[in-house]
């Protein structure tokens, strides 16, 4: 694992004095990830950009405005252990401390095939990806904000309206949706005498290169294919920066973000 410093190697005095809050967002590199990475950074935060591929992440510290936080690269598969280890290692390093997980790294898994025909291998990569990074991350997350000093910090983990409901074809993307609440609300709990304090945002079709289709059509539960609305991912970006400028005393628990007339809400 490489990983890439995208500032000058002397600290900031924000840096070596701690006034600045650190946070970690995995999938960085493009579509919620980069959205809530810029937001952060622009908001003053340290950010370190986590992804597989190196120039998606670049591109995102790039986005950095004038004034704004500093930014680190980090190539990093969430699935693999040695990967989040040092991910984490690299952050304790450059910041001395991390007060924000977001838990973003994810991948729907091959569209439109039905379990039947689902490749075990294609729901492995699924499960490896957005269940076991989730955990691996927020389990580095987690050791590292109970040692420090001051203790505590904050994950958000990016669930899904799949968390709730399910698409046609979605059996691995839904059943690891699932899986996340469980694991927020677990986290949530374990979390509580340490000053950890977890949370989930669900969203719903936030317009980015994933939900490109949506637009022209998408499956819809009774087999029909129609067109949905989708929503600016700044709107989603900006709802994770509140979420992470609340005081440890307070959290929210769940929120869900959503285009307004999408078919999720009573019958559509």
């Amino acid at each position: 694992m490489n990983t890439v410093r995208t500032t000058d190697e002397e600290s900031t005095d924000e840096e070596r004095t701690g006034t600045r809050k650190v946070a970690v967002v995995t999938g960085a590199g493009s579509g919620i990830g980069r959205a809530v990475a810029v937001e952060l950074l622009a908001a003053g935060w340290s950010v370190a950009l986590a992804g597989r591929r190196p120039e998606p992440l670049a591109e995102t510290a790039a986005a950095t405005p004038a004034g704004g936080g500093t930014a680190l690269t980090v190539r990093a598969d969430v699935s693999r252990p040695e990967d989040v280890a040092a991910l984490f290692g690299a952050v304790r390093d450059r910041f001395g401390r991390l007060d924000l997980l977001f838990n973003n790294a994810g991948t729907f898994g091959p569209g439109g095939v039905p379990v039947e025909e689902l490749p075990y291998e294609a729901w492995r990569h699924v499960v490896d990806t957005n269940l076991n990074g989730a955990f691996l991350c927020a389990q580095a997350a987690y050791r590292q904000m109970k040692e420090q000093d001051p203790r505590g910090g904050r994950i958000i983990n990016n669930g899904s309206i799949s968390a709730h409901t399910p698409r046609p074809h979605s059996v691995a993307y839904t059943a690891t949706k699932h899986a996340l609440t469980g694991l927020t609300k677990s986290l949530s709990l374990d979390g509580r005498p340490y000053g950890i304090a977890v949370g989930q945002i669900d969203i719903g079709n936030a317009a980015t290169d994933m939900t490109a289709g949506m637009q022209t059509g998408a499956l819809q539960a009774n087999g029909e294919t129609a067109p949905e609305p989708v929503m600016d991912v700044a709107d989603v970006a900006r709802t994770v920066r509140h979420m992470a400028d609340l005081p440890l005393e307070a959290n929210v628990q769940f929120a869900t973000v959503m285009a307004t007339a999408m078919p999720y809400v009573g019958r559509g």
